[in-house]
């Protein structure tokens, strides 16, 4: 391969690398906005059952695609060694065992608030959602950290 050649394939690359970084930013965001929305819920006053029910629901879409797109997006090519960047392996292999720990608390929410499959029980949603905040936020960290690396900062 000629040098020309090897630039055009580093810069595609890093492109998609901006690109899929992105794309994990604005699906956290929309994840987060929405944690905002299920946080916020009152209370539930006859016949509101439904629409609190479809909002759980729509985050529990959303936090499954967060996840899902991290992991395969994201680790899964720093786990199949296809990344080349030693200092993104290094920083991988130093967050990634708390980031699965939060993704663990992730599925838990989801597979007790998903009402795809079972009736909800709420009793316990806030002190739920109260662990799954606090384990967003460390994800966040964590991944910020992969992202710096990622984008050579």
């Amino acid at each position: 391969m000629d040098e020309s050649t090897v630039n055009t394939m580093t810069t595609e690359r890093r492109s998609g690398t901006r690109e899929t970084v992105e794309k994990l930013l604005e699906e956290r965001q929309q994840l987060l906005l929405m944690f905002c929305k299920v946080a916020g819920m009152q209370p539930l006053v006859g016949g509101e059952e439904d629409d609190r029910e479809q909002l759980l629901q729509r985050f529990c879409e959303i936090l499954v695609d967060y996840s899902a797109f991290a992991h395969f997006e994201i680790y899964e090519r720093i786990i199949n060694g296809k990344e080349r960047r030693s200092r993104v392996v290094e920083v991988a292999r130093e967050v990634y065992p708390r980031i699965a720990e939060a993704s663990e608390v992730a599925v838990e929410f989801n597979d007790k608030y998903d009402a795809s499959d079972h009736t909800l029980d709420l009793h316990a949603l806030d002190k739920d959602l109260n662990k799954l905040g606090e384990e967003l936020a460390v994800r966040a960290e964590m991944e910020d950290r992969i992202i710096a690396a990622l984008l050579g900062r």
